[in-house]
């Protein structure tokens, strides 16, 4: 019988099950209510350094290194089937998304095109090229939010699980969607074979 290098997983952009996407958009609607821009940035910050600790903890021959793990909440079916750096290159692509996104909100203009979860994934041949990347879409991110007076628009643009957000939801959700990736790299780390 011969070997699946591909596993069965739903196409890109499928989304979260019902049950789970109803609980996730109330858990993100009470955190951007309760949360505050200063506390978003501290925790993004903190999942960054925590997801640089974990790939520094990873042998570098294995980083590239695609695993099947189970679906942790907040992850789409097909990104269960990523390795560290195809993760890292994943996330730099969302950054430099809402580095674009937050900064246009702020001065009245709607982005271009429509958020889409299929449109942001990583390339299987991402290489080590991704760690920089990261950290670099990760500063981009930053700076972009502190040179911003107020994340509190007017015009929103929608998000396609969480609908319209102003530019301060786009920064909550940087925060929220860096520690479901940090997760997810987690449980690549635990599920990499042992030499």
């Amino acid at each position: 019988m011969p070997e699946i290098t591909e596993p069965p997983l739903d196409s890109p952009g499928a989304g979260l099950p019902a049950p789970e996407l109803f609980i996730a958009r109330k858990i993100f609607a009470w955190k951007r209510r309760f949360g505050s821009r200063e506390g978003f940035s501290r925790e993004f910050e903190a999942t960054r350094d925590a997801i640089r600790n974990l790939v520094a903890s990873i042998p570098e021959a294995d980083r590239g290194r695609r695993v099947l793990i189970p679906r942790p909440r907040g992850l789409e079916d097909s990104s269960r089937y990523w390795s560290v750096w195809m993760t890292l290159d994943h996330l730099r692509i969302v950054n430099e998304a809402f580095a674009g996104i937050i900064p246009m909100l702020s001065k009245g203009k709607l982005p271009p095109g429509k958020a889409d979860t299929a449109a942001v994934k990583p390339s299987p041949a991402a290489g080590s090229e991704s760690e920089g990347a990261f950290e670099t879409s990760c500063d981009a991110l930053v700076s972009v939010v502190e040179g911003i007076a107020d994340l509190k628009t007017t015009l929103r643009f929608p998000h396609p699980w969480f609908g319209p957000l102003d530019a301060a939801g786009w920064h909550a959700l940087s925060a929220t969607h860096l520690g479901i990736h940090r997760a997810q790299i987690a449980e690549i780390a635990r599920r990499l074979p042992r030499s």
